[in-house]
């Protein structure tokens, strides 16, 4: 493991006075990564129960009614990682999906307080909040000795534009702040003497970061495991990694065991449970960054709103990387500035940390290379390393999220050095400030951009809905939930939450069997309901219905055990406007005139259909 004296000892006692500086940088850097926590995500706290994310609305609808399910399963007594709620009859397999739940279990008296949407934002907030934090902690207690230096690594990683793209709703990626908590914990492992007691912390933080963010782990642990090998091999630590290779082999084989036993039962459902599926329903070449996509800016910046953005990105939710040419320029001259004056050990994290960025750099890029949204020929290493059990599951576009730590620590070392430097010329001091000024103004982020979301009916609010779904049938909303009609999860997230009792309905956002070759796929397979209802949404047109389509229509009916089918009269479509109008019409023609009842049309589903 690293030896610098700062991972191995700490920075040495401030003076009094110095300890006053300390606290009073300490402080600076909480009010400013606060501030940026809320501006970022300003466009929600005008109203959370009124606003939703534009540009990824579906997944705040799942990550909100996650958060009402957990919080429900936990205090009735019901099964966290394996519901019926959705998806009837089949059900959905919790653990393969992000289900979230230790922030389900832990602000469960929040949600059924505030409602899911804004606990929503509270858990946003404090994930960017919190990175910050536990990056400069890192930083300031174990790597650097400039709180300055310390500050402005952690608030980059935190505000990276990867960590700013993903704030567009996943609770998920925004959890950074578990990374730091990670490499700070496996670092301790090398202690001589408390490998059991430090082995049981780390495996305890396992299991809570399988929980909260699986994918995330899965990056970090290769991060970590390509580092510390890299710099194990390094000339001037090998005698040092080989003393504490059996502490740390002991203490790496607790936390094994220890996150074994807590996540028995969650990875027994992942790779053995029903509803379980081998790979994921997302494509890796669309999935990858494009090697432009690293000397781009993101579209939430000021570089974005100046117009210099790009679209190179599959969404607005996936700017991986996106640095920029100022801050690729920046961060080669600081690694080539630090590693001269570095001494050997230095020399090796450098090292190590080099070939980190390089070797995840390179994988992000996917089965095939892209460049400028171009689609060449030549092969990548992820076209090998994707046929492998657990990485097929990643999205290789990613893993260009390791590289802005990277970036971050570096800074973080050029800056540490250059304020222990000597004086220097004054033009050489304005061209350093400068420099960073160009590479990361720029990339300051700008709020998230948010609108108006769809109310949930007053037939749903006011508990109204229970009059018409006994024990053991199902609630159809119209268009049937999947994830570009989040309605029906929002519409159950607020039942759990407000203790209004539980109504399952057909379908639903998650990840599930049925794609190709065995592999996942988003919601379920179509059936002729849905994609019926889905044509009238999109198009306006009411379907051509013969004989032929309402026997297959009875036959959707008895699959889900619809007792009620319900259309509201504003309907959200993640990717496009609905058409409510089409939808009633080809529900009429289907199943005759509805009912008016509150805000919503109803229509009953006799015994004999159901």
């Amino acid at each position: 493991m690293p030896s610098s004296p700062s991972l191995a000892t700490g920075p040495a006692p401030a003076s009094p006075p110095r300890a006053l500086q300390d606290r009073r940088a300490d402080l600076i850097v909480v009010l400013v990564a606060l501030a940026l926590a809320v501006w970022v995500t300003s466009g929600l706290w005008r109203d959370p129960n009124v606003r939703a994310i534009t540009v990824n609305s579906s997944d705040q609808a799942l990550f909100e009614w996650l958060l009402a399910f957990g919080g429900h399963a936990v205090t009735h007594g019901e099964n966290p990682f394996f519901t019926y709620l959705i998806n009837v009859p089949d059900g959905v397999n919790l653990a393969v999906n992000t289900s979230i739940t230790v922030y389900a279990v832990v602000f469960a008296p929040l949600t059924y307080l505030i409602g899911p949407p804004a606990t929503f934002l509270v858990i946003l907030t404090l994930n960017l909040l919190a990175t910050a934090l536990a990056w400069y902690w890192l930083l300031s207690r174990h790597v650097v000795r400039s709180r300055l230096a310390a500050g402005v690594g952690g608030l980059f990683i935190a505000y990276s534009p990867g960590m700013v793209s993903h704030a567009n709703a996943h609770l998920n990626w925004t959890a950074g702040w578990l990374v730091p908590l990670l490499i700070w914990r496996l670092f301790a492992l090398r202690r001589p003497g408390h490998w059991l007691r430090d082995g049981v912390i780390l495996g305890a933080l396992v299991a809570v970061a399988f929980s909260i963010a699986a994918e995330g782990l899965f990056f970090a642990a290769l991060a970590l495991g390509v580092f510390v090998a890299v710099w194990a091999l390094h000339p001037t630590h090998r005698a040092e990694a080989r003393a504490a290779l059996p502490n740390f082999l002991r203490g790496l084989g607790v936390t094994a065991v220890v996150a074994g036993v807590l996540l028995s039962y969650p990875l027994w459902l992942h790779f053995a449970g029903p509803q379980r599926f081998h790979g994921t329903g997302f494509d890796p070449v669309i999935h990858s960054e494009d090697i432009a996509a690293f000397v781009a800016f993101p579209r939430r910046s000021l570089a974005g709103e100046a117009g210099l953005g790009t679209s190179l990105a599959p969404n607005p939710t996936e700017e991986n990387s996106f640095f920029g040419i100022p801050l690729l320029v920046l961060t080669v001259i600081c690694f080539v500035a630090v590693w001269r004056r570095a001494d050997p050990g230095r020399r090796a994290i450098l090292w190590a940390l080099g070939v980190v960025a390089v070797i995840f750099t390179v994988l992000s890029f996917g089965p095939v290379a892209k460049i400028d949204g171009r689609r060449t020929d030549l092969p990548m290493p992820f076209d090998l390393l994707g046929q492998l059990p657990v990485v097929n599951a990643a999205l290789p576009a990613r893993l260009a999220l390791v590289v802005a730590p990277v970036i971050g620590i570096l800074l973080a070392y050029a800056i540490d050095q250059l304020r222990a430097a000597p004086p220097r010329y004054r033009p050489t001091e304005l061209a350093w400030v400068l420099g960073f000024a160009a590479a990361l103004v720029p990339l300051l982020p700008t709020p998230l951009l948010t609108r108006e979301r769809e109310p949930v009916p007053q037939f749903i609010t006011s508990g109204a809905w229970r009059q018409y779904v006994s024990d053991g049938n199902t609630l159809a909303p119209v268009p049937l939930p999947v994830d570009i009609y989040p309605d029906g999860q929002r519409w159950q997230a607020y039942a759990l939450s407000h203790r209004q009792g539980e109504f399952a309905i057909p379908g639903g956002f998650f990840l599930g069997p049925g794609g190709p070759d065995g592999r996942g796929r988003i919601g379920p397979v179509p059936r002729t309901l849905s994609a019926l209802m889905d044509q009238a949404g999109r198009t306006g047109l009411v379907p051509i219905i013969t004989d032929g389509t309402k026997r297959e229509v009875t036959s959707d009916l008895r699959h889900w055990r619809i007792e009620t089918v319900v259309l509201a009269d504003e309907v959200h479509g993640a990717k496009f406007e609905v058409d409510e109008a089409a939808v009633r019409r080809t529900a009429t023609a289907l199943f005759g005139e509805p009912q008016r009842v509150d805000d919503v049309w109803i229509w009953r589903i006799p015994p004999a259909d159901r």
